[in-house]
């Protein structure tokens, strides 16, 4: 074992050690970054309109700090990319994280001096706690992708401002940079598709060892590989072994990959967002990603069928519960308070503290109380796929209200194959039973005669990137959303149908 391997399995140890006692002394962590939080920013405008220097409870937290998105926080955001000084936290941001809203436009998420340290720290963890966990430092030895978004930052009133994956790609640490593909100039590219073919090119011949990025990207770039070479990825890349991956569920992705790898490897799954490093898998027997509580950040919950209600109840960490459907809301060192990020979790444990992300809190079917979220229809479509051996390669779900060839309203489930299924209205029953079975309203509504079975219409396969580049969306840490409570995605859709 070469040098730089052991110390890498020492410092694994040692990091994980750290990782594990901070999660044991979760609750006493949390009541630190509250107080912390509250301290910090109490000479503020934000500190002072809300009176955080009175503060010295949770409750008095949440009568003080009322529950907001980016656009009820405008007032403050606006201020803080003008270039104004000691808005929500002191003096100005380091960097903003750009995003895309649905509602308002371009978001410019801040990043402070004190929460950089830990988007970076979190990411190199997650690594450190499955090598210590394995033992395996192989990939460490070889080539890695991060496939994300331009590295190239704008200056916006004197601050560099880009992607988060971006951002995070100028913090690659130096034992990792000569390893990084691909090259800083092809990272630079904008447009997605010749991006992913001049990456394609530079890592052909190369041993590589890791992959990250989000599923449906990767396989993007597994498809060009083998269109290529001929080859599955194992014989292209025969010490690939280690898979990164975060943004969306793994699973209606896995089978694909899988099959385009030509074996099982080793997966993490992290939850990164520009608004803070929330949790990350940290054991290859335990899917559950484990909520960091020493972070930077001071976490508040929300049961998510109450979320819109005059006044829903907020918990702090120490009144969650396992398997409730929860709006996750983040108080930061970037300076955000009561900000909802628009996800959803639910804890599969308490001790440690670790979750699932379930979907976003906009994203969701109710046009008839059913309130069907993302987890569900994902089991659901997983469920058929296993019954029926198919692969998915995209989907999307929404409701047709008034259907024109009359009858019963149903969920129009809208699907791109990379296999179809022999039989695609028995497919469609086994998502339909798999959805009453995780869904009790949704069951209600159909044994009611309020909604008939669901339906299933066939894409071509590369309707969803044509979708996305359509969006000017194609790659990067874009996702297509899995649930819409109107017809807007659907009736752009039904232009690829087969």
């Amino acid at each position: 074992m070469g040098l730089k391997l052991w110390l890498a399995k020492i410092f694994a140890s040692w990091v994980t050690n750290k990782v594990s006692r901070d999660a044991e002394k979760a609750l006493q962590w949390q009541q630190y970054w509250m107080n912390q939080l509250l301290k910090k920013a109490a000479k503020t405008s934000f500190g002072r309109d809300h009176a955080f220097h009175a503060i010295e409870s949770y409750e008095q937290f949440k009568a003080a700090v009322p529950i907001r998105d980016y656009e009820a926080l405008r007032i403050y955001m606006d201020r803080i990319v003008a270039g104004e000084k000691d808005i929500t936290w002191p003096g100005k941001p380091l960097y903003f994280a750009k995003t895309s809203g649905t509602t308002s436009g371009v978001k410019y998420i801040p990043i402070s001096k004190e929460s950089i340290s830990y988007h970076i720290n979190s990411a190199r963890n997650a690594l450190l706690g499955y090598i210590d966990e394995t033992g395996n430092t192989s990939f460490v030895a070889g080539k890695l992708i991060f496939l994300s978004g331009s590295p190239v930052m704008d200056l916006k009133n004197g601050i560099f401002t880009g992607r988060l994956s971006g951002i995070v790609n100028h913090h690659v640490p130096a034992y990792l940079r000569k390893n990084q593909m691909p090259s800083f100039e092809t990272n630079c590219i904008e447009d997605w598709e010749d991006k992913v073919a001049k990456i394609t090119e530079e890592t052909l011949l190369e041993n590589m060892t890791l992959i990250s990025g989000i599923p449906p990207w990767v396989q993007m770039y597994f498809d060009l590989v083998q269109a290529k070479t001929g080859k599955l990825i194992k014989e292209v890349f025969p010490n690939f072994n280690l898979f990164v991956y975060g943004g969306v569920n793994m699973e209606p992705y896995r089978k694909k990959l899988e099959a385009s790898i030509g074996k099982k490897i080793d997966s993490i799954e992290t939850y990164p967002a520009s608004e803070g490093f929330i949790a990350y898998q940290n054991s290859q027997t335990d899917d559950g990603l484990l909520l960091l509580c020493n972070n930077g950040i001071f976490y508040e919950f929300i049961q998510a069928d109450t979320f819109y209600d005059e006044h829903p109840k907020r918990v702090s960490l120490a009144d969650v519960e396992l398997n409730t459907n929860y709006a996750i809301i983040l108080n930061t060192n970037a300076g955000l308070f009561g900000y909802n990020i628009g996800d959803t979790i639910k804890f599969v444990s308490l001790n440690p503290y670790k979750i699932k992300v379930t979907g976003r809190i906009k994203h969701f079917i109710s046009a008839f109380g059913e309130h069907v979220i993302g987890e569900e229809v994902e089991y659901a479509l997983q469920y058929a796929c296993s019954k029926m051996e198919a692969n998915v390669i995209e989907f999307t779900v929404a409701p047709q209200v008034n259907p024109e060839e009359g009858g019963l309203p149903y969920h129009e489930w809208f699907i791109a194959f990379e296999k179809l299924p022999e039989d695609v209205n028995l497919f469609a029953q086994y998502i339909d039973e798999a959805m009453q079975q995780k869904n009790i309203y949704y069951k209600d509504l159909i044994t009611g005669n309020i909604l008939q079975t669901l339906k299933v219409r066939i894409l071509v396969p590369d309707a969803f990137i044509q979708y996305m580049k359509l969006q000017g969306k194609l790659g990067g840490q874009n996702k297509v959303p899995r649930l819409s409570n109107d017809r807007k995605i659907a009736g752009e859709l039904s232009a690829f149908l087969t």
